[in-house]
Order: C-alpha cells, then structure tokens, then sequence
C-alpha cells in the first residue's frame, strides 16, 4: 500500500470556488426541506414577492447558524433571513432598526468577549471553561416607534426570537434562554400593534415556551426556523416566498409548558445535583410519555403543516423472511397531494401498538417511515414502508434478552403521530426471544421508575383491540422466529489480518503510542491539534513511529454542522505556521492579531444545517447526499475522521446539546446517523465519528455526572440508535461520552465499548476516547489503561500521562499486553482503509446487508 504524498490543504486563491458554489445549494436544500410550519391559519403563507414587509427580532438580522463549542463551522460567509429576503425581491421596511440591532449586537459582543478574558483566573486560566460559562445573550433591541411603523406601508411583519446554546452547559428555564423576555415580549407587541399580521420565527437550537404566543390574535403563521447553517437566510426565502412547500416534521414533542417534560424537575441543575442524573422516567421518554400518559401537547412528535393538504392511506401489511435472522414488516400506503395550488411533499409515518403483558410499554412507538417526492396537486405516491420485526421487541431484564411477546401489535398510519390512524394488526401466538444477551452496565443504586396505571393501560388497548377485530391482521408464529444467541468474545492470542500482521511487530514504544492521539501534536478542549491540517481536531501518531509498515497517521475533524478547521493559516518556508487554537473558534473572533507572513491557504468549510434540523426532514436520501458532499470536503482538506454525527436522544429540552442531535426517538436518530454516514463512507476513504456513546444528555458537569438507568432504559432508549446507525452503516469510528454510566466511565466501560457494540452489533471501526477524558475527569479516575480494557482503541487526543499510565499498568499486570493490542489492532485496521492511500476505496465495500435496517420505497 502506498502512502499519499499529503498537499497543503486547502487554495492559495480567495476567490469563491465551484465546489462551495455547489454545496452551499444542498445545504440550502436542506434547511429549507427542515423548517417545520408550526402554524399557518387561513393559508397566511406564503408570502407573494416584492410586497413590504416589516422584519424584527434578534435572528432577522444576526441569524444564527448553529450552535457553539466544538460543533461551529468556520465558513466564508452566511446568508441571514434579511439578507435572504432582499435577495428575493422582497422590500424590507425596517432597515434603520435593523442596523441600530446590528450596532447594538457588535457592542454586546465585544463586551462579552472581554468579560470572558476577565474571568479567565476564575477558572485557572482555561478559556474553554470560561467561555461555555458566559453564553452569550442575544440583545433584544430598542423598541420601535409604532406611529412610523403603521405609516411605513407594510401590512405584514416578521419578528424572529433567537437563542444560542452549546456544548458545555445546560440552558435554564430563565428568561432570555426557555422563556421569552419581558423586554422581547414587549417589542413584539408593539409589532403586532403596528402590523396587521406578524408571522413568529423560531430561531433556536432546540425548544422554547410558546405560551406567549397565545396573547397575540394577530400571528397566524409560526414557522420553526431552529439553526439553518450559512444557507438559512435564503432557505428562509424560499419558504416564505412559496418556491419551497414546507415538509418538515418535528422530530421532538413540543409540550405545552416546560413542568410537563416527565423529567423536569429533576434533570441537570434542576435536581440540585449535577454529579448524578436519575433517569426515573425510564423508557417514557418525549413521546413515549406524552402518547402514554396522554398528557396534551403543543405541536405532536411527527407534526407539521404544509402549504397543501394530504391524504395517507395503508394499504396491505405482510410479514417476510420468518425463519431467517432478519423478519421484516412490511406496510403498503398511498399518498395524495389533496390540495388544488401547490405541490409538496409528504412524510408517511408507521406507529406500533405493543400487547402490554409482562413487560410495560410506551403505547406507541415509531416502526418506520418515509418521505414522498414532490407531488402534485391531485397526485399520487404508492409506498413500501419495511421495518425490521426487531423494531418491535422489547428488553426483558430477567431474561437478558429481546423478547416479543405474544399478543397483538397495532399498525398505526398517518403523518404524525396525533394523525396516525389503526389500520390493521400482527398476532402473535407465543412469546419469542429474537436475541438471547448478557446483562450489562449493572445498576448500582435503588431508583424507582415511572409506570402507566396498568388498568388505564388495559382500557387503551382494549379500546384500539375493538378497532383491529374490523381491521386486516396478520398471524405470526413465534415457531417461525430464529434466536440469534450473542457470542460474546474474550482476549486472544492471535490478531487477524494486515493489522494483526503489523501490530504484533510492533514494539512496546510503537503499541503505546498508537493507544493515543499523537502527544506532539498539542491539545485544547475543543480541538486544534491537528499538525498536517490547520483547525483539526488531532491527529494519529505519525508514520515516523511506525515505519517499516507505513501504517499512515489520520486527521479528525470536528462536526457536526460541517467540518471545523481555521479559516486560514500560513506557511513558511514550507512549514504550517502553528497559530493559536482560537483562531478556530467562532471564526477567530477571540484570536488576538498576529502578523501573516508566508503563503496563506483558505479553508472554507460548507456550514450545514443543525443535526435536529437535518432530521426534521425526515428524508434518508437528501441526508445521504449531504454526507457524500460532507465525504468530500473531507477529501479536498485531508480528513480521515469526521466527529460527528452527534446522536443521542434529546431526553429534556434543555440540554445545551440537543441542536447537534437528531430526535426524542432512537429509530429516527439511528436512521439519520445511518443515511448521514452511508453518505459519507461513500467516498474512498472517509468516515464517519458516531457520539457521544453514552447517555450524554446533559452538558452541565458533563465530565463527571453519572447516568442512572436501568439497564431495559439504557437498552431500549439511550443505545438503541446506535445499534441501528451500526447496524445499518458500519461507521468507521465512535466516540465515547464524558459521563459515567451505573458509576463506570463511558470510556472505561467494557459492557458498552465490547460487550454491546463489538459482540452484539458487530462494529468493525475503531472507538475514541472524547477530548482530555482521562486528564479532565470530574468523578473518580478515568485511565488510558481503563480504556485499553474497555476496548477503547484511541484516548485522545493524547497526553504524556496517558503513556505513563498504560506503561505503568502493563508493569504491575493490571493491563494485558493483550487488551493493548487489541485495541491498536482495531486503530491500524482503519488507518489502513484511511484515504491516505492512493488505493484507498470505499470502506462500506467489505460489508454486506448494510442499508436495510428500514426502508421505504
């Protein structure tokens, strides 16, 4: 295998390039196939171009993109909805108002930045603890004159409420953050004073009280805008204007006030503990809780509206392949565009009724779904929607496996979860276990669990089993159901392959080396110690510490709404200037000045979207396609590993986080991790960074708070998506969380890193600690030793005390030379299949069955 000869990445030229031209359009695409139409009464929207419109609120003219923390893009420039607007044709009427927000958001900025530096002594100096700490508030603006504004010949007006949040920090149920503020409140009443009609836009990472909403008669229209990436402004236009029907759907459940989330009063700083988090809802997460409990909601998982009308329908229900290893269900339905004016497209959803015996269960959960083309008015789509009968097992703690039990199970149909409607059933004649396990992550601690009332329970179903008796259904013996019985591994002598060939020549300074990121690089909590690609996340030892195999060292880069690297860096005489690490940060904005000398090279990433956005499109496909354009930005600046997707469940709303993750629902999240990585790996070597596994629902004291769950939640909930994302896409490469799980490390944890992903899965790639876990730990000790163990490949991005320890343990025989090289066996398999060969292919091409989890067609 021959090495690549690695360029500079990036172009000597500043001039806007053909490549970021092409996939500022996806992304573009994209935004707009997400925004979800919350509220539209009497068709408000869309809005004809060239009319005036009066345009307010902090997102009209600072539209945010994303969020902050390791997940922010460096791109060339972003498009805000004002800009979006004009460039539509559109007359925007309050352009002095504007600019004095914009002078106003300058001014706050830059007072913002110096109190972080001032604060820096308050936390020993670390700047990345000082900045998650002083998140920064959006300004309101100054009130506006409502005389002027009824005379400035707009009718319509529209006001976008902004919020940021990120990584390190949990949000509040405070004014400025959860809940509008007074001085917000009071500006939008005096637009909807001066305008007939205002149209609210959502601009946030993740939800917000809309109660104020309510006191307004004059909004009609709500659109949720969330973090649209450098395209939103114009994705923004295009909905509004109508060039684009809206089609997104909400991959969470909106409640009707903060109190009513099951986990509210406990979750994060809300508990007045952050050193502990008790999962006591258990399995009765977002929907599950809602729909099970039947507590009302504000907008329902799956909801959103459309500048038209559908009709779905179901169709035949079958069930193939009983008596192999993967059953599948299968759904017909027919979709019709019902309206008379606009096209658009449609999202068919599949809804499970479970039979409530032995174990309790949520009273529906999500099976399967799938996303028309652009149908015309009066046109129709016939579908297939399979879903694996796996998809419908539940966990059994006393028997550790997967079981279904007998009984019926309720297809439910429609185009969200409120709308879904029984149209027929499976029936099951005995109980069956699909996968036989072992226990894992043993919970230590007593915890009381919520339960549904087992007789309004039995009233639910009896009510639904009266509809099915009318309803077509589908006889199922569990005769016919094969037991996959999990072959758990141990330690071995021997070392498969290219990679066992090489690892087992290598020498105890080699081994030790490769358990980490490269030491030489320099670290930082967010990244930057890439050496060859200036703004990477690190680097792998280098190809100097592994001759004679030229075993090539990989760069990873940070995700997930694009890739992160600095903007531009310099070199001199052939040599990378190393820079500062901040010069990676929200665009450098905390960099100081620095003279540039040499050549400078531009690294102009493509800002996508917000995880939470891409999923509200609910479309595998455009998810694919925005990973293979991903795969190939990786390509042009040298990456191997892309750190991201982000991918675990949005658990309460007020996880800072929640903007980089996908849903309330493992499936939904497993599937848009998948088609994000199918999309990617699609490129010759390149791949995808699955995380943060797991349970990291909560950012406040993320680096030592433990999860405490039983082990059916942690199963059922918190691991499933990325048993389907493994399952369906093989990603090259996980990322261990910070927290702890039953008191053990994520990184240390044998059960989750072995036992479940590698010996119940599957995975292939290779596991990585997340960023300083082993130097920056908050609760007990987290080793390098402790993840060579667990079958945590690579502790990165390296520390010199990491090598100490592993060489210490393996002295004291508290590590096996074994588990060492396990471990840099499973790191060299991957660098071996890196892009940085000349040879490199695709790294989906050595398996087989992937993309099959759920389909639609």
């Amino acid at each position: 295998m021959k090495l690549r000869k690695r360029p500079f990445p990036g172009t000597v030229s500043d001039a806007v390039t053909e490549r970021e031209t092409k996939n500022r359009k996806l992304a573009r695409k994209a935004a707009a196939e997400g925004f979800v139409l919350l509220k539209n009464e009497n068709h408000f929207l869309p809005l004809q171009k060239g009319i005036k419109i009066g345009l307010y609120g902090a997102g009209a003219i600072r539209t945010i993109k994303g969020g902050t923390g390791s997940g922010d893009v460096n791109e060339r420039d972003c498009v805000n909805i004002y800009q979006g607007m004009v460039n539509a044709g559109y007359e925007v009427t309050s352009r002095e108002w504007l600019e004095d927000y914009d002078a106003l958001y300058v001014q706050a900025r830059e007072d913002w930045k110096n109190e972080i530096f001032r604060s820096l002594p308050e936390y020993d100096n670390n700047f990345f603890r000082a900045y998650s700490a002083a998140q920064f508030q959006m300004p309101c603006g100054s009130a506006i004159d409502v005389e002027a504004a009824k005379a400035d010949g707009a009718d319509i007006a529209v006001f976008v409420l902004a919020r940021i949040a990120g990584e390190n920090a949990d949000r509040h149920t405070a004014e400025g953050d959860y809940l509008i503020t007074a001085e917000e409140k009071a500006l939008l009443a005096q637009v909807c004073e001066a305008y007939q009609n205002v149209v609210l836009v959502i601009n946030t990472g993740g939800l917000v009280d809309l109660g104020f909403a309510e006191e307004f008669s004059n909004i009609p229209s709500i659109l949720q805008f969330m973090q649209a990436g450098q395209e939103g402004g114009s994705a923004f236009a295009d909905v509004i204007s109508g060039d684009v029907t809206p089609s997104g759907k909400m991959t969470d459940t909106w409640a009707m006030k903060y109190e009513d989330y099951p986990n509210a009063s406990f979750f994060s700083h809300n508990s007045g503990d952050v050193y502990k988090e008790e999962y006591k809802e258990g399995i009765y997460v977002g929907y599950r809780y809602f729909d099970t409990f039947d507590v009302p909601v504000r907008y329902c998982f799956g909801y959103g509206l459309s500048y038209t009308t559908f009709e779905v329908n179901g169709g035949e229900i079958s069930v193939n392949g009983m008596g192999t290893a993967k059953p599948m269900v299968s759904v017909n339905m027919t979709v019709k565009n019902t309206g008379d004016t606009y096209s658009g497209k449609e999202v068919a959803q599949i809804y499970v009724s479970c039979p409530q015996g032995r174990l309790p269960k949520e009273y529906r959960r999500l099976a399967g779904f799938g996303k028309t083309g652009i149908l015309a008015p009066g046109e129709s789509q016939a579908m297939e929607i399979s879903f694996a009968l796996y998809q419908l097992a539940s966990y059994s703690e006393e028997m550790a496996a997967w079981v279904v039990e007998k009984g019926t199970y309720g297809i439910w149909a429609g185009n969200s979860l409120e709308s879904a409607e029984l149209i027929g059933s499976l029936h099951l004649d005995e109980d069956a276990v699909m996968v036989q396990c072992e226990h894992i992550c043993e919970r230590k601690q007593d915890m009381e669990e919520l339960l549904p009332d087992a007789g309004k329970m039995q009233e639910k179903e009896a009510a639904w089993h009266a509809l099915a008796e009318k309803l077509p259904a589908v006889e199922i013996k569990a005769s016919e159901i094969v037991t996959e019985t999990i072959q758990y591994s141990g330690l071995s002598d021997e070392l498969p392959g290219k990679a066992g060939e090489i690892t087992e020549s290598l020498s105890l300074d080699q081994l030790v080396a490769f358990a980490t990121g490269d030491i030489n690089a320099g670290q930082s909590e967010l990244g930057s110690a890439g050496q060859t690609v200036p703004g990477a996340a690190a680097e792998t030892v280098s190809v100097a510490a592994m001759d004679p195999w030229n075993v090539a060292s990989m760069v990873l880069a940070d995700g997930p709404a694009g890739i992160r690297l600095k903007q531009s860096y310099q070199v001199v005489d052939g040599k990378i200037e190393a820079g500062e690490f901040l010069e990676a940060l929200e665009g450098g904005f905390f960099a100081g000045k620095r003279e540039k000398k040499g050549t400078t090279y531009h690294q102009y990433c493509t800002a996508i979207p917000v995880g939470t956005l891409l999923a509200q499109t609910w479309n595998v496909e455009l998810i694919k396609e925005v990973g293979e354009m991903i795969g190939h930005e990786m390509e042009l600046f040298e990456v191997t590993l892309w750190l991201a997707p982000g991918m675990n469940i949005h658990r309460n709303p007020l996880c800072g986080r929640n903007f980089e993750y996908y849903s309330e629902d493992p499936l939904l999240s497993g599937m848009m991790a998948a088609a994000m990585t199918l999309g990617v790996q699609k490129v010759p070597g390149c791949g995808t960074t699955i995380k943060h596994f797991a349970c990291n629902n909560q950012e406040d004291n993320r680096m030592g708070s433990d999860s405490v769950l039983s082990e059916r939640t942690l199963r059922e909930i918190y691991l499933k998506g990325f048993e389907i994302a493994v399952k369906n896409s093989q990603p090259m490469s996980m990322m261990t969380s910070y927290n702890l799980i039953n008191g053990v490390h994520a990184a240390n944890c044998y059960d989750i890193c072995t036992k479940a992903a590698r010996d119940e899965w599957g995975f292939a790639g290779a596991i990585m600690t997340d960023w300083t876990t082993t130097t920056d730990s908050t609760a007990g000790v987290c080793t390098a030793s402790g993840c060579m163990r667990a079958g945590n490949d690579m502790v990165m991005p390296g520390d010199p005390s990491d090598h100490e320890n592993i060489r210490k343990e393996l002295e004291e025989g508290t590590l096996d030379i074994r588990e060492l090289k396990r471990c840099v066996c499973n790191t060299v398999r991957v660098a071996l299949q890196s892009n940085q060969y000349e040879d490199a292919v695709s790294y989906l091409e050595q398996f087989e069955g992937l993309d099959c989890y759920m389909t639609a067609k």
